[in-house]
């Protein structure tokens, strides 16, 4: 009977251990859909070398709305011309980081008679986007135009048959 007691105490104590772990579940991305999103940009600072308390107010209540046919890359990255609005022509993407629902890049683009580059960032879903935008645009090296905006976009569909 002596002998059984250290049996039992072994099987006993087998049962208090704990359960293994659950596997973690991987997160699926999230990825920005391609399709028609209507975005709304509103000018929320504006700054040239020469600009005038008058033309700040203008800039300031400057809101536009485009419907745009957005392409996104098979890394979840929108066309960066679209994120540009009127701001910049021929955009690239400098760097580039969306994880998460996190959007955060530069952009280079061709603007006029030099380049702009805007940084973005900000948060998205497969269809809506909420950025600040800083954009400054120079010509010969030096700045000629400083302008933030915020952003806001929402995915209608898919893009017209053209």
């Amino acid at each position: 009977m002596l002998a059984a007691i250290p049996l039992a105490m072994i099987f006993g104590l087998g049962g208090c251990s704990e359960p293994a772990p659950a596997p973690e579940v991987e997160e699926a991305p999230i990825l920005m859909q391609a399709g028609e999103w209507v975005l709304t940009r509103k000018t929320t600072g504006y700054n040239t070398p020469t600009v005038t308390p008058a033309q700040y107010r203008a800039a300031l209540e400057q809101v536009s709305e485009d419907k745009v046919c957005l392409s996104v890359d098979g890394e979840g990255m929108p066309d960066a011309a679209a994120l540009a609005g009127k701001d910049g022509t021929a955009c690239t993407y400098k760097d580039k980081m969306a994880r998460k629902g996190r959007l955060i890049a530069t952009l280079a683009c061709t603007a006029g008679k030099g380049t702009s580059e805007i940084a973005v960032e900000g948060n998205y879903t497969a269809d809506t986007l909420t950025l600040g935008e800083t954009m400054t645009q120079s010509e010969g090296g030096g700045a000629v135009l400083r302008a933030t905006y915020d952003l806001s976009g929402k995915r209608m569909g898919d893009c017209p048959k053209g």
